[in-house]
């Protein structure tokens, strides 16, 4: 298990944690949509607290593994509506755009 699932199994699991990320991210003076300074500003540094360090890249790859996880053709996204995703991403929520491999090897 990586440093980033540790952290978010963390996160997910402990209101402490939760409410540290929350009272950081009201503190924050940018744009929450700027996803590069919210992670290197808030998160990571607070993962580090915990002693799970991870880097902008392991996010963007355990976000992007997790979206593929979630993703469940059904008969909505047969007929062009798209699949609801209940997770909360860091990067692919605000901003990053999530393509997946298939789309990027021109096999959609």
């Amino acid at each position: 298990m990586s440093n980033t699932e540790k952290f978010f199994s963390l996160y997910n699991s402990d209101s402490e944690v939760r409410g540290k990320v929350a009272r950081a991210l009201e503190l924050y003076p940018g744009s929450l949509e700027i996803r590069e300074a919210v992670v290197e500003d808030v998160l990571l540094p607070i993962a580090a607290e915990y002693g799970l360090p991870f880097t902008l890249q392991d996010l963007r790859t355990y976000e992007t593994e997790k979206k593929l996880q979630n993703r469940k053709p059904d008969i909505a996204a047969q007929e062009g509506d798209p699949i609801e995703d209940p997770e909360e991403y860091w990067l692919l929520d605000r901003g990053w755009e999530w393509v997946p491999d298939e789309a990027q090897n021109g096999e959609i």
